[in-house]
This record gives C-alpha cells, sequence and structure tokens, in this order.
C-alpha cells in the first residue's frame, strides 16, 4: 500500500467515525469498520476489539479474522491476556514477543498456535471511562512503529467518543443497555454466520461478509439481518 492510499484510507476512517457523532450509526458496522482499517492501513496482521458489557466483563464484538477471534475468546475464557490488562490497567500493553514471556500462559499459547508474534492491545476510553480494548496482532515479532502507533489510538479515541458522546448525558444503565445490545446482536449475527456458511458452503469469514453487505444494499442493520438468517425469514 502506497502513503497516499494509506492516508486516504486513514481520513476515510476518521470521517466515518466523525459522522457518529452527528448521526444515527449500526455500532457493530463502526466497529468492523474501525478493525478493518487498522488491519489494511496499519502494520499489523490481524485486529479484534472486545467491549465490556458495562458490568467489567469483557466480549469480542469484531475481529478481522477467525484466528485473532479464537485468541480473544481463549483470553476472555481464562481471564488472561495483554488485551485483559489494558482494560483493567486503561493503558495501552505492548508485547514485541509472545514467544518471550511466562505470564499469559493461555494467550500466548493461543496465539502461537494462531501464528501470531506480538501484540499492542491499546483501551477504548474517554476520561475516566472505558469500554473495551483494540487488539493489533502481528505475524513478525516487534514493536509498532510510533506513527501506527498514534494512527491507533487515535482511531481508537474517536471510536470511544463515537459509541459514548450522546449518552454521556444520559443515565448510566441508558449507557450500559446499549452496549449490552451490541454484545447481544453479536450473538445473533455469530449465529447467522454459521447458518450461512453451511447452507452456501463457504467460510465463516465469507458468510460475515455477504450478511454484512446484504445490511448495506438493503439500509438494515446487521444484527436484524441475522435476525432473520437465523429464524429462516430472510435468505440471501
Amino acid at each position: 500500500m502506497t502513503t497516499v492510499n494509506r492516508e486516504e484510507l486513514l481520513l476515510d476512517a476518521f470521517a466515518t467515525l466523525a459522522d457518529t457523532l452527528v448521526a444515527d450509526y449500526d455500532v457493530l458496522d463502526l466497529l468492523q469498520t474501525l478493525v478493518e482499517t487498522c488491519a489494511t492501513a496499519l502494520d499489523v496482521s490481524q485486529v479484534g476489539l472486545l467491549l465490556s458489557d458495562g458490568s467489567g466483563e469483557l466480549e469480542l464484538v469484531a475481529s478481522t479474522s477467525e484466528s485473532s477471534a479464537l485468541v480473544e475468546t481463549i483470553a476472555i475464557g481464562a481471564a488472561e491476556g495483554p488485551c485483559i490488562d489494558a482494560f483493567t490497567a486503561s493503558r495501552v500493553v505492548s508485547v514485541p514477543d509472545l514467544g518471550d514471556g511466562a505470564e499469559w500462559p493461555a494467550f500466548r499459547a493461543s496465539a502461537a498456535q494462531q501464528g501470531f508474534g506480538s501484540v499492542v492491545c491499546i483501551p477504548l476510553k474517554l476520561r475516566d471511562t472505558t469500554i473495551g480494548t483494540l487488539n493489533l496482532f502481528g505475524e513478525e515479532t516487534g514493536v509498532l512503529n510510533d506513527r501506527d502507533m498514534k494512527a491507533a489510538q487515535a482511531l481508537a479515541h474517536v471510536a470511544t467518543i463515537g459509541i459514548l458522546q450522546e449518552r454521556a448525558l444520559r443515565k448510566s444503565d441508558e449507557i450500559r443497555s446499549q452496549l449490552e445490545f451490541a454484545l447481544n446482536s453479536r450473538v445473533v449475527i455469530e449465529q447467522a454466520k454459521g447458518v450461512l456458511a453451511h447452507t452456501h458452503q463457504i467460510s465463516t469469514e465469507a458468510a460475515f461478509d455477504a450478511i454484512r453487505a446484504y445490511a448495506r444494499k438493503t439500509r438494515q442493520p446487521l444484527a436484524l439481518v441475522a435476525r432473520g438468517l437465523v429464524d429462516r425469514s430472510l435468505s440471501i
């Protein structure tokens, strides 16, 4: 990717994220756009995003591959990993070499199995509120360059504002409701991916791309399209 194309992609991503400050949006599509932009524009291999349900429990809501999704699912189940630490401490956790160290054994083993050599976990944070983490996986060992780190942090910050901006004036239970809705919707989407993958004999990643494309084409929320596929009221 040329420098010009990279900068254009990042500018488009910031414009998309900025739109969430003034208009209605599909939060799941927003977060998927965020991880895909990071994977394409930054010097990383795969990207995932964990979101808190409001009670401190993290759930996977967006990822660029099944491999990164699996590693993060293992981290959640084992309650260990740099992504967990980044969320708990509200700070960036960078691990240049996942093969070097004894902490987070379950996470490290899973990352190694999926071919990852490094990871950077960035908290989704606005002042004293942390709602999740943006996790950047690299196939090679080494630190993320300063330019990409700054871009990723800026994207994470704007995305956080996009989720919380208008809801900051509401009661905390309404904010939790928004986040819980996104998490619950993700469960339905995972089910729909399985249905479409089975019926069309395609990968779950291809199934998600098809669901997302249909939702955009018909201007429907991802969760609504997914629910239709699961209850068989919709076919695509």
